[in-house]
This record gives structure tokens, sequence and C-alpha cells, in this order.
């Protein structure tokens, strides 16, 4: 299995280059040549294996350059039950014909764990492959999880040093603690000025520096990156696809063959698209419900075809969607445009310098196909918390809300009632003021972020997550906060 960019402008490389390097030389982002197929008899026989074999059965198909045992190797330490407990991702049973994924039973409390636990011992056999002998530069920007489950993950790697780079205004209490408190020798976060896009904008142009590039190999560091742009952070999210459509079946809810739909709460795009190429590989998904908050660029992009992030950005309760760039969806444009690199070039280069681009009707055709986009605002988000946890008991946080919401919608508008999976991203104490608001109807006030977390398990009896007790005690590390366009000269600082 061979690799190119989605901009066309880069020869073929093997997986372990394209992990390893991250974004393309051409500025685009590294895609499989083709797409492997998976029979109906080799997922159903998923049934009777653990997750971590069902990693190793997909992750086959895209690591060629990888041996079983390497991979096996890869997934048992990066899931081990110590991390993950006996189950990673469990498929609760919220009503009859709808479950729930929980992806955030890994050590940050975030589905960001499932890939970023796994990509560090991705990295390092993939340097090891690629004669890497430079110290890798993980560059991350994040919107609130990637960032500490990046962090997580690489703390203490040899051969890597990781910067993180988050809105300093724009994650939650917790979200920030959890970053700013990060053990380890090769670690370093910055709060900015600015918002996610702001913080990805400024990643990808230290990425697109070849002088920065040049003069940094030259000292000994090679960048590459934790975000969903590298393959190695994608690849794993497509597992749990597989995993979440066998364990319907294992609960009698869906016969083998039967088609599923799945709903993601989505911001860069990156976990959706995991669920697109899942359904390309032959998993039997009909819709992919595309779920967004009150920035709600992607739900107009698949209803119009038109991509515009010239609009209001707004601060909202689920703060790991509060984007406007999201970046994997020039992955599915190179799907759909049947890999046409010098469309998908082009209208990237619009996005950067128009603010906007439209695609072609075929091609949003196909999409609508595929993807349903729907959005849902502050008061239905949470509503929904709310009224789940009235009518069944199930606590979830603000992300998996609007997931939950945007297939409510769908369901009214197309009278589907298909088995359908929400993916849960987070554990509601990530975002427990907003949870707690929902329940009790009213906003928390005068509390520090720990006294909340009580507060939500005293009313819910729910489980705080241990580490995430742990914080309150923990010292303050990283307390810089810097302009947006400081980014490059932070790393430079840090590097050199």
């Amino acid at each position: 299995m061979l690799y190119v960019s989605t901009r066309g402008k880069t020869d073929l490389f093997s997986a372990a280059h394209a992990i390893t390097r991250g974004l393309a030389a051409d500025g685009g982002l590294f895609v499989p040549q083709n797409i492997p197929a998976m029979r109906m008899v080799d997922i159903k026989a998923m049934e009777r294996k653990p997750y971590t074999e069902r990693a190793v059965d997909v992750l086959l198909q895209y690591l060629t350059d990888f041996s079983e045992d390497e991979l096996r190797e890869c997934v048992n330490a990066a899931y081990a039950p110590e991390k993950f407990g006996d189950n990673p991702v469990p498929l609760v049973q919220v009503n009859d014909n709808t479950g729930v994924l929980e992806l955030w039973h890994g050590p940050t409390s975030a589905f960001k764990d499932m890939a970023l636990q796994l990509l560090p011992h991705l990295l390092t056999r993939s340097m090891q492959k690629t004669g890497e002998t430079n110290k890798v530069v993980i560059l991350v920007a994040t919107s609130g999880d990637t960032g500490k489950a990046a962090l997580e993950g690489f703390a203490d790697v040899p051969g890597t040093q990781i910067i993180v780079f988050y809105p300093s205004e724009g994650v939650s209490d917790i979200q920030k603690q959890q970053m700013i408190t990060q053990a380890g020798k090769n670690v370093k976060v910055f709060g900015i000025e600015g918002n996610f896009d702001d913080a990805q904008r400024g990643v990808k142009e230290i990425f697109g520096n070849t002088a920065l590039s040049d003069e940094l190999a030259k000292k000994g560091y090679t960048f590459s990156s934790a975000n969903s742009i590298n393959w190695g952070r994608l690849v794993p999210q497509i597992v749990y696809y597989f995993s979440a459509y066998v364990d319907a079946v294992k609960a009698g809810k869906i016969t083998a063959g039967d088609p599923i739909n799945f709903v993601v709460p989505t911001g860069n795009f990156g976990d959706i698209l995991a669920g697109y190429y899942a359904k390309l590989m032959g998993l039997p998904i009909d819709r992919l419900l595309c779920a967004s908050n009150s920035n709600n660029v992607l739900t107009d992009f698949i209803n119009t075809g038109v991509y515009d992030r010239r609009r209001e950005f707004f601060k909202t309760v689920s703060p790991s969607m509060d984007i406007l760039v999201s970046s994997n969806l020039e992955r599915l444009l190179y799907s759909v445009t049947e890999h046409d690199a010098a469309r998908v070039a082009d209208y990237m280069k619009r996005l950067n310098t128009e603010g906007h681009y439209e695609i072609d009707s075929d091609d949003l055709k196909q999409i609508q196909s595929q993807f349903f986009g729907a959005w849902v605002d502050e008061l239905e988000t949470k509503e929904a918390i709310g009224r789940i946890y009235n009518d069944h008991h199930y606590l979830m946080d603000t992300h998996t809300a609007v997931a939950w919401r945007a297939m409510e919608k769908y369901r009214f508008l197309t009278s589907d009632e298909t088995y359908t999976v929400v993916l849960s991203t987070a554990s509601p104490y990530k975002f427990a003021d907003s949870v707690l608001a929902a329940l009790d109807d009213a906003q928390p006030q005068g509390s520090n972020p720990f006294e909340l977390l009580q507060k939500l398990h005293a009313d819910t009896g729910a489980e705080i997550p241990p580490r995430m007790l742990a914080l309150e005690n923990l010292p303050v590390l990283h307390s810089e906060v810097i302009p947006a366009d400081k980014m490059e000269l932070a790393v430079v600082k840090n590097l050199v």
C-alpha cells in the first residue's frame, strides 16, 4: 500500500514515510493510493475477537510495511487494560434502535486517545523503517482534546519532542488544566490569543515554511504532526466503526450485512472521514450523519456544495467543534473527485486566498448520497442532555448531545429508523459546568472546576475519571500565552 498527496505534487510513499512526515511536501494530505476491501465473512469474524485483534485486522490493510506481529505489539501497548479497561470502546444501548459508542475510556477521557495512544508506537517504528535519525518534532493545534491526548501519548517518547498550541480562551477549564499540568522532558504547551482555526493555520504555515524546515533539519529536527492531518492519526479511527458494527450484531440489534447509520459530532472532519473509509472498505454503512454546532460550515457545505469560512465564529458549550476550517474535508474531496488532485489543490487555494469555494454538482450529489448534515444550537444541546438523562438515565457530554439531537432531526426529516450508532467523543466530566447547567436548568455560579466534578457526581452517581480528579493537585507547568502570529518564533526558541 503506497500513499499519495491530495494535491498530486509528490512521489508515492510508504505508510511509514507518510506517518513520519505527517503532511505532504506540497501542503496536501497523504491518502492511500487505493482503498482495501474487507469481505463480510472477515468482518463477521471480528465478533469473536477483542478490540486489539479487530484493530490488527484493519490496520494490516493499510500499514503493509508493518508486520502483523509489529502491529499486534503496537495495539497491545496502546490499548492496555490499565489505560482503557477491559473494553476500550463499549457500545451502550440507549433505546431499541440507538446505541452510543463510548470512545472516551482512555487516559484523557476523550476519543482522541483511541488514535493518540497508538500513534507514538506507529511513529517510532516508522522512524526506524525510514532511517529517520533527526528528532521528530510533533506540532499540534488543538481545540481541546487532541492536545492533551497527544501530550499524554508522546510524553518522554525517545526521539520526539511535542509542542501544543491551544486557544487560551477557547477550551473548557478541565481541558486547559489537563494540558498546562502535563509533565514530560520533551513537552511544551502554549496558549494562543485566537481560536482553533488560528492555531491550525499557524501550524500549517510552519509546516509549509521550507526554509525553516531546512534550517532545523541541519540542527537535527524534523517536523511531523499528531493532528488528524497525519494518516497515522486517522487510520486507527477506522477500527472502531467495524468494532461498533460487530458489537451491534452481537447484541442482536442488526444481522450481519444489515445497513447501519453513524452520527458523528464533527469539527475537523477526521472522525467522520474514518467512517467514510470504513464504508468504502465494505462495512454496510448507509448514512453518515455529520453533526455540527453553531459553527455550521460543514452543514452548509453538505447541503449546498459551498464551503465558506467567512462567517462569524461562535464560542459554544461544545468547544472541540468550534472550527471553521475542516482540514480533513480535503481527503473526502480527493475521493469524490476520483483523485483529481489539481481540482482539490484549486479548492484549497481558493479557500486560503478567497475564503470559500464551490464544488461541482455531481460531486455534491455523491456527498449527499452518503452524508447528511445538521447543526444544533446551544439551547438544543442542553435540552438534549437533560431529556436523555431524564428519559433513559444516560449522561452525555455536550458534543455527544449535538450528535444525538442531529440524529433526531435526521429521523424527523427522513423517517429513517435504521439502527444508528452515536459516537460519544468525551466524558461528560470534561464539560461538567455545561452538563450541570443542562441538568439543573441553571448555570453553576462561583464553583471551581473540581467542585463542579463533585456536584455532577453527587447529582448523577456517574464515576469521575480518577485522572481528572488528580488534576486538582498537579502544578501548572505551562502558563505562556502568545499571539497567534508568534507561533513560529515560539517553536524556534523552544528548539534552538
